[in-house]
């Protein structure tokens, strides 16, 4: 129980800063924007190429994590977001495709190696909950961005928000050094790195029938999630909020998707079906991100922030109970590779739905298009779910 504690502690921050490094070009995107006086469509294409480097990355992170240890991999992660938005605050075009990549690289590596380290030192039967509390560490680090990215930025201007930022990942970096004897003592010094490891990821997710779905299920959530936290401050601002005011809903409504991820995880832990919960926060998400596109200047705020803490409890909470579920229908030795491949399939819809979310903003100037063609993956998913859920249900009675 104590190693447990002490892991999930340590993941949990490891997996806060990280978010807190993702999210920041996003909040202060505002203030990015005015300085190098770009359009708003590129924030697009930077969480685009974040999303690509983290496909590339988690397809192959899984022997990183076997010959080097789930800790190590955490630092490294860490290593490389302080690199990456250290690179942002250049401020030229080659720094800020390059703070992507590396950005994207080092994120994408958060997940599978927390994933691996937690699947090893907790019970099956409490998976789901011990990762929806890990998880809870998304939304925090969106809150902590949320909260602290505008105003620091009104205060020092936004290249030193982002250098803080750099600076924070790079000192929990030396705090994790002491716990790496304990929790890589499974490391396998001999495993190397393989082309042909990218290929046995993606066969292993895609061949076997659950992990294809809870696959499929990633990208549809994954993409909406980038989608929301991309593009939902800038669309605040464009309905008459301040920055400083946009952020704040933000925050508010991200700290939503604390409890939420808990409350998610211990349903999914004791009450109800991983997968049916999984359809009900797709529906959720799908009918939240279409509210959101309807808002306009003359809605009350209650209400505008109303629905942001719907699509928070639904966009960005769903990751505890899906990787839950990837890490029980995993190999014991393969959960990390297995974790990253499901989430390199999501990161497909990372790329792909900024993007489009990006070209629909082009083409007819309207925020609200995109939120609702976004969110359409995730409602054919919720669906599925649903069917599969029925199906599921026939068939235990018929026997």
């Amino acid at each position: 129980m104590n190693h447990l504690l002490l892991a999930l502690g340590a993941m949990f921050l490891q997996q806060t800063f990280v978010a807190l490094g993702r999210a920041l070009p996003a909040v202060i995107a505002p203030a990015i924007i005015t300085d190098l006086n770009i359009d708003a469509a590129w924030i697009g294409v930077y969480f685009g190429l974040t999303a690509l480097a983290s496909l590339i990355a988690q397809l192959g992170c899984g022997s990183f994590i076997v010959r080097h240890g789930a800790l190590r991999m955490s630092q490294m992660s860490l290593v490389m977001m302080a690199a990456g938005t250290a690179l942002a605050a250049l401020g030229t075009p080659l720094a800020l495709v390059l703070s992507a990549v590396v950005c994207g690289g080092g994120g994408a590596v958060s997940t599978p190696a927390s994933s691996h380290l937690l699947a090893r030192v907790s019970s099956p039967r409490y998976l789901p909950l011990v990762f929806s509390i890990k998880q809870t560490a998304v939304p925090a680090g969106l809150l902590l961005a949320g909260l602290l990215g505008p105003q620091l930025t009104e205060w020092t201007g936004w290249r030193v928000t982002m250098l803080v930022s750099a600076l924070a990942c790079a000192v929990f970096v030396l705090m994790l050094q002491p716990l790496r004897r304990i929790f890589d003592s499974d490391r396998v010094p001999t495993r190397t790195f393989r082309l042909s490891d990218f290929k046995a990821t993606l066969t292993s997710v895609l061949g076997t029938p659950g992990l294809r779905a809870l696959s499929f299920a990633c990208l549809a959530f994954n993409g909406l999630q980038a989608v929301v936290t991309a593009y939902f401050v800038v669309y605040l601002t464009t309905i008459g909020y301040t920055p400083i005011a946009a952020g704040f809903v933000f925050s508010v409504a991200v700290a939503v998707a604390v409890p939420g991820r808990i409350l998610w995880g211990w349903l999914g832990s004791s009450y109800v079906s991983p997968r049916l919960m999984m359809s009900g926060l797709a529906l959720g998400m799908a009918g939240s991100a279409a509210l959101l596109a309807l808002c306009s200047a003359g809605w009350p705020a209650l209400l505008v922030g109303l629905i942001a803490c719907v699509l928070s409890a639904t966009a960005l909470s769903w990751h505890g109970i899906l990787l839950a579920e990837t890490a029980r229908a995993a190999p014991e030795d393969m959960r990390g590779g297995v974790t990253g491949g499901v989430l390199s399939i999501g990161q497909v819809g990372a790329l792909a739905l900024p993007l489009m979310y990006s070209g629909l903003l082009d083409l007819t100037g309207s925020y609200g298009i995109g939120f609702i063609v976004c969110g359409v993956p995730a409602l054919l998913v919720g669906v599925h779910l649903l069917r599969q859920n029925a199906s599921a249900k026939s068939r235990s009675r018929s026997c």
